[in-house]
């Protein structure tokens, strides 16, 4: 037994009650425990939820999240119950609960009964008194005006400190906010933020999960979060969702707040993880941030030429030989392809390697000519080619800070083009980790009905 396991177990046994019969760490880059308990001969499943590591800061401490949990669950929000603090790792204890995130097996009528379940959870939370979070510790802004920002003013002030890179494209759109603030015209509630995370277990809706990024904000946050998640869970529409929102209570939907909030968490991937990325710990699940990147970068140039009303235009993919390193890429990723491991953690590393492996080939086969085409397309924005990658960043950066909004429509465009090309090299045609999913177009809310057409 390893020493952290042996602080999991020894708490588990003080705290918790019962003695430990299993514990498995979960396969992902997050520090996470499942542990199997028996306590009055009765089985209980505990799960340990650790800080981020592998050099990813966090914009809210891991005890704000336990806080808020408690508090939430005190008031009968359907999240787990959390049973208390490891000061030795650190981690915050709490229990399992049954289900899936996902609805596979479910009908589309069951998909949609647990989901007006879960809009009706957020409804209640966004109903809740403030006293008890503020007196918990939860983050609020320093005036309801400012609710709307504060999610979004952690995330960048963590990115700031750590910024090791130009990040023209985290600039433009940064600076676009700010131009375009989102008024949430004083409301005020906790809220999940990072929405749309559920479990359910066979069509019934059982809890809220993960909520690391929740605080006191503008509850329109939480309807605007789950318009990525759904490109791989699929939600459904979400103007019936948000009308099923209202039914059960909750604020009237403000789609301009909705539209301006959705975009802003699209950078919330790029702000979290891109300082790791230029500078990874050996630890880090790196393809899956550059992933998680990858995808959410384009779906805020989507989400912004939506706002601009600007159609995007995708470039060519380079289609090129074969270079010298072919034959060692594929014999590195075709090693790296069976993990060959009973152990799950394991495993996971050795899938890490492998993806890895792919994108490095990938990279070999076509990352010149994506990295020429980004130089080329500068010319008309610059006046000149950048003779390197490097160079050229740091110019786009210059030239971001220094607009001032007057060219949003072309740098949308160019960022778009980038984002495409580099979403080709992160693995071979038709991989996953190529594929991206568009975001649901906004729509008028309420939807326009030939009633109200007719007034």
């Amino acid at each position: 037994m390893s020493k952290t396991d042996a602080v999991i177990s020894d708490w588990i046994t003080q705290e918790v009650g019962g003695r430990v019969t299993s514990m498995t760490r979960q396969s992902r880059w997050r520090p996470t425990w499942f542990v199997d308990v028996e306590r009055n001969g009765e089985a209980l499943g505990v799960v340990v939820r650790g800080e981020r590591g592998a050099g990813i800061p966090m914009q809210f401490p891991l005890s704000h999240e336990m806080a808020l949990q408690r508090v939430m669950g005190a008031h009968r929000i359907p999240v787990p119950s959390v049973y208390g603090w490891i000061d030795e790792l650190p981690a915050y204890v709490m229990e399992r609960v049954d289900g899936q995130p996902g609805f596979d097996g479910l009908t589309t009528d069951q998909r949609d009964a647990v989901m007006r379940d879960y809009m009706a959870a957020l409804a209640e939370l966004h109903r809740l008194p403030l006293q008890p979070f503020v007196d918990a510790g939860v983050y609020r802004a320093s005036s309801p005006a400012e609710s709307g920002r504060l999610g979004m003013k952690r995330f960048e002030e963590v990115w700031r400190a750590g910024k090791n890179a130009p990040n023209p494209l985290l600039e433009f759109v940064l600076g676009w906010l700010r131009r375009h603030p989102v008024d949430s015209r004083g409301r005020e509630s906790a809220i999940v933020w990072d929405s749309g995370q559920l479990h359910q277990k066979d069509g019934r809706f059982v809890a809220l999960l993960d909520l690391e990024a929740g605080h006191i904000g503008d509850p329109m946050m939480d309807l605007a979060a789950p318009r990525m998640r759904d490109t791989v869970l699929h939600f459904g529409d979400f103007n019936t969702l948000y009308a099923e929102y209202e039914r059960a209570g909750g604020y009237p939907v403000d789609i301009d707040a909705v539209q301006l909030h959705h975009i802003a968490f699209t950078l919330t991937n790029e702000l979290a993880f891109r300082n790791s990325l230029n500078d990874p710990s050996p630890e880090s699940d790196y393809m899956t941030n550059l992933h998680w990147c990858s995808e959410t970068n384009l779906h805020a140039m989507e989400a912004l030429a939506e706002r601009i009303g600007l159609d995007l235009e995708p470039p060519d993919t380079p289609d090129v030989p074969p270079t010298r390193a072919a034959t060692a890429h594929r014999q590195l990723v075709e090693m790296l392809r069976d993990p060959g491991s009973e152990d799950e953690y394991a495993r996971y590393r050795l899938r890490v390697a492998f993806r890895l492996a792919r994108y490095l080939q990938r990279e070999d086969e076509i990352g010149a000519e994506v990295t020429n085409a980004d130089l080329d397309d500068l010319v008309p924005l610059l006046g000149h080619r950048p003779g390197t990658w490097q160079d050229g960043d740091a110019a786009l950066e210059r030239f971001v800070l220094d607009d001032d909004g007057h060219h949003d429509a072309q740098l949308c465009q160019l960022f778009y083009r980038r984002l495409i090309r580099h979403k080709a090299s992160l693995g071979p045609p038709g991989s996953a980790m190529v594929a991206h999913h568009v975001c649901q177009p906004f729509t008028p809310y309420p939807p326009e009905t030939p009633q109200r057409r007719s007034r």
